[in-house]
């Protein structure tokens, strides 16, 4: 298996009694259940470094799971020469502002023009490699239209170091996004679990059996029928920001997954984009915190809203 993509993974305290197959399938969404169960009984799978072969095996909390990938399974990723925002650099690590539209690793439908080519072109192999060469230097995602800010590990010490400090909820993330309709609450908590949603791979959906997720959320400035707002992730869910504001009946602006099809802005793609990322620097030891500027087209949104809804 020397020629494979290593998908690592830290299990956190809510993970605990999960069944291995399940846990997969939802922390690598781009591969179906029944092949994180083939993978599992062709003996890919392993748990604290020891080979599970059994798909129902519970995980507990500190669990190191690793999964290999045949890369005959999906093309290698290519280097492409496209632009990169990089608003902090040193030898250790990358921090990229990312651009709405931009996916950040290659998966079906989307093998050029990722996150991952540009690396490979402006990185070359100064890339971390504990995801193997399917994610160089890829510590955590964003959603394809969702922006802002992210890091990348240049060698395998750092990227470690964070993947321990994003399980153990040691990493400041701050969104801002506009929502729909106004809040009532100047501010608030949404504790509720997420899971894959039964009847839709794509989407992830509230339920007392998902992992747990906890978003904190500030409003910002009322617009009648929208409302700017700023939301702090206290867990890292796939999609928790868009699957918390749709639960509560305020769906992210522009958000066709969890959302009306329409809207009278018409925007394209969840107006979203992380702003501040916060983390102990994985060699100096210190905290380093950046924020990121809005992107125009935000920009414009509240622009328009402000011409529409006058305060």
């Amino acid at each position: 298996m020397e020629n494979s993509t290593a998908f690592i993974f830290i299990a956190e305290d809510d993970m605990e009694g999960q069944r291995l197959d399940s846990l997969l399938s939802d922390l690598i969404p781009e591969i179906s259940r029944n092949r994180i169960q083939r993978l599992i009984e062709e003996g890919k799978v392993s748990l604290n470094g020891v080979i599970i072969l059994k798909k129902n095996t519970r995980v507990f909390e500190g669990d190191k799971i690793e999964a290999m990938i045949s890369p005959l399974e999906e093309p290698s990723p290519e280097p492409e020469d496209l632009p990169l925002d990089v608003v902090y650099e040193d030898k250790d690590i990358i921090i990229i502002n990312k651009e709405k539209g931009m996916v950040v690793h290659p998966g079906p439908g989307n093998y050029k023009g990722t996150l991952v080519n540009a690396l490979l072109y402006h990185y070359k192999d100064q890339l971390s490699t504990v995801n193997g060469i399917q994610r160089p230097g890829i510590v955590h995602r964003l959603d394809k239209d969702t922006s802002g800010l992210l890091v990348c590990a240049k060698n395998n010490d750092a990227h470690e170091f964070l993947n321990k400090e994003f399980a153990a909820r040691r990493v400041k993330k701050v969104y801002e996004t506009i929502c729909l309709d106004n809040f009532k609450e100047d501010r608030g908590v949404i504790s509720e679990g997420i899971k894959r949603d039964d009847k839709s791979r794509l989407k992830m959906t509230v339920s007392p059996e998902g992992r747990e997720a906890v978003t904190e959320y500030e409003v910002l400035k009322r617009f009648l029928k929208y409302t700017y707002l700023k939301a702090t992730l206290i867990t890292g869910r796939t999609h928790q920001i868009r699957v918390h504001m749709a639960y509560i009946k305020h769906p992210v602006l522009g958000d066709q997954l969890y959302g009306p099809k329409k809207d009278s802005v018409n925007v394209k793609g969840q107006v979203l984009h992380s702003k501040i990322l916060g983390f102990i620097h994985p060699a100096t030891g210190e905290y380093l915190e950046v924020d990121s500027s809005l992107p125009d087209e935000f920009l414009k949104v509240l622009k328009k809203l402000e011409n529409i809804f006058p305060t």
